[in-house]
């Protein structure tokens, strides 16, 4: 029995659970997971629930507060090495950081949310025409890249980047 996104993946037993078959349907489907959700999905699909840990001793708890890094890029020229060691830092400890004072009007920044929202309620079949794991094109519209390699799928993301293929922005939803 192939699994299919839509139903739910949970009541199955493991013995039938076919965890390819689950991530190629929602793959196929290039819905992402605005997809599961118009579709009327009620619970979460197996392929992005954790395996249950059977070793609880060598589960060490993660502190739950934690501060946001902060990069201040005010007066970037003459504090280059402070705002550089301040990405390195936070990118490397924790894996994400806000960034302010970047000189991008706050305008800009609500238009940018209100596409990334408008993209997202586009019908389905619009949507499709976008979703690729094709990482040379200049829209991209998918989950995770290495979907089928991970124990536990990640969100879908819509990536717009630059003509030399860099990403500018990214919205995972």
């Amino acid at each position: 029995m192939a699994a299919s996104f839509t139903r739910d993946s949970g009541t199955q037993t493991p013995t039938t659970y076919d965890r390819f078959q689950e991530l190629k349907a929602f793959d196929d489907s290039k819905s992402g997971v605005k997809g599961l959700v118009d579709a009327g999905i009620t619970k979460i699909p197996r392929i992005f629930c954790r395996p249950k840990v059977e070793d609880h001793d060598s589960v060490k708890p993660i502190p739950t507060q934690f501060t946001i890094p902060v990069v201040d890029l005010e007066n970037i020229k003459t504090r280059s090495d402070e705002v550089v060691e301040g990405i390195r830092k936070a990118g490397g400890e924790i894996g994400f950081f806000q960034v302010v004072n970047h000189g991008v009007p706050q305008s800009v920044l609500e238009e940018m949310l209100a596409a990334a929202r408008g993209f997202h309620e586009l019908p389905t079949e619009v949507k499709k025409s976008y979703y690729t794991r094709e990482k040379t094109k200049k829209v991209i519209y998918g989950s995770n890249f290495d979907l089928y390699d991970l124990s536990v799928s990640n969100v879908s993301t819509l990536n717009i980047a630059n003509k030399k293929r860099k990403s500018l922005f990214r919205f995972d939803i």
